[in-house]
């Protein structure tokens, strides 16, 4: 077993945003002082005390340095929901061992490490059964978590929209249904029979254990927060139809967590969104209008970042936000320069683009962070992605020729049109520099003689003005 010994770096680059981000420090936690997810049941909820941790990884595969990087990720996302990494660890295994993770010999080391350190609570690099974790936790005799438990509640600490806390308790939910347990007598307490006195129709028999009852509590909160997604999943369909009925071509930012997207939002649309050097700061998805340097307006949208082994609750809770990027014209893919393992980063964003079935669209590599990436590893990643920009969202390096990059992507318009347009129908002629590609442009005595590829649908309107062109 390795260790990785977490220090607090003195020059580490304080947080900074916009917006709410003053709002959002507030609501951080505060050290000492326990955070728990709110009590839905009864039963225990598996709360989370994330104040002193210690780290734990399985390392079945790849090298030493991609287990120690997937180490490092998790200490961010610890620190990310207020934790004090105080030391990580990784054993070399060919795989978890079944019944506490790691087997009981080191289980036992993890919890001198453990007593040494203080500390209050072990993360677990890797997602663990109920029965996995039950045992090291009577193993080590501190609350023991692992990777999904972690990024839900990161997610619930950043969801500010309703719809994105009713995708986060909906995630939360579904990863707590098989990891219920109760408090001794409560597993055989029941409801009904000796419980409800034995008197009455439907007053006896051996009724409804306690465990069951909070599942079925659990179901049927689950069932009432998917019909509220899926209502609120519509109004944003309905947004969405109408962009497509003005023919907008669609742009989604996509990538991983702390990529850069928001900045490269903001950069691009100067949409102040909150930018926060954080991991998942971005659950909400924002949509803003734009235009290349020809004038042709499009839509882009940020979206929820991405991360190895992103649990798939979050990624069903999230289907609809996500749709976003599957329905668009074009991907963004953004990823960190500076990375130690940007390849890495690419690989599992396109997995969860895969499970979206957005594998199918259009991507454009926007190597971002260049300001501070290391020119090697930039050539690197231009020979493996050819289809790339290199721009550095924090400085502008490199946007110009991104927002270039854009235009010869987006899809054309399918009718090339030669068109006399009165000078009283300059409505029209906005609309064909607003939704089409204008080839050229002439004013005559007569109109705005125009040359343009343009939609059906425009190129239907400018039907009554088509010239003949030799």
């Amino acid at each position: 077993m390795t260790n990785f010994p977490f220090e607090e770096d003195p020059e580490r680059t304080p947080l900074t945003g916009e917006l709410d981000l003053e709002d959002r420090q507030a609501l951080r936690r505060v050290a000492g002082l326990s955070t728990e997810l709110r009590d839905v049941t009864e039963v225990e909820y598996r709360a989370l005390r994330l104040e002193r941790v210690v780290l734990i990884g399985v390392w079945t595969d790849g090298d030493e340095a991609q287990a120690e990087n997937s180490l490092r990720e998790l200490a961010l996302l610890a620190e990310t929901a207020g934790s004090d990494v105080l030391e990580g660890m990784v054993q070399r295994r060919s795989k978890p061992d079944p019944a506490t993770y790691i087997g009981s010999g080191k289980a036992e080391e993890l919890r001198d490490v453990v007593i040494s350190t203080g500390a209050d609570t072990v993360i677990c690099d890797g997602e663990l059964t109920p029965s996995q974790l039950r045992q090291l936790e009577e193993i080590v005799q501190v609350k023991v978590i692992d990777r999904t438990a972690l990024i839900l509640d990161i997610f619930a600490q950043h969801a500010s929209s309703r719809e994105g806390k009713a995708q986060v308790e909906l995630a939360q939910l579904e990863y707590l249904l098989p990891r219920l347990r109760g408090w001794g007598g409560n597993l055989s307490r029941q409801v009904g029979g000796r419980a409800a006195g034995g008197v009455g129709i439907g007053g006896r028999g051996p009724g409804e254990t306690k465990i069951e009852l909070d599942r079925r509590r659990i179901r049927s909160r689950m069932a009432r927060l998917r019909r509220q997604i899926d209502a609120m999943g519509k109004a944003r369909d309905t947004k969405r139809s109408r962009r497509r009925n003005r023919q907008v071509p669609s742009v989604a930012i996509a990538g991983y967590t702390n990529a850069g997207k928001s900045s490269l939002l903001n950069r691009v649309t100067g949409a102040g969104v909150l930018v926060e050097n954080a991991l998942f700061a971005t659950l909400d998805p924002t949509v803003r209008r734009a235009s290349t340097p020809n004038g042709r307006a499009f839509t882009i949208a940020d979206t929820v970042g991405f991360v190895r082994h992103l649990p798939h609750q979050l990624v069903e809770a999230f289907r609809s936000t996500l749709e976003e990027v599957a329905d668009a014209d074009l991907i963004l893919h953004v990823v960190d320069g500076s990375d130690a393992d940007p390849e890495a980063q690419i690989a599992a964003v396109r997995e969860v683009l895969r499970e979206l079935g957005a594998d199918g669209v259009p991507e454009l590599i926007v190597i971002n962070k260049a300001d501070v990436a290391d020119e090697i590893s930039l050539a690197r990643l231009r020979r493996r992605e050819p289809h790339s920009v290199v721009v550095s969202a924090r400085t502008g390096e490199g946007v110009a020729a991104l927002l270039d990059a854009i235009e010869e992507n987006l899809p054309r318009g399918d009718h090339e049109v030669h068109a006399l347009v009165p000078y009283e129908r300059g409505d029209l002629v906005a609309r064909v520099h607003d939704l089409g590609e204008v080839l050229s442009q002439e004013h005559t005595a007569d109109g705005t003689a125009l040359h343009a590829r343009v939609p059906a649908r425009v190129a239907g309107e400018l039907e009554p003005y088509v010239t003949a062109h030799a």
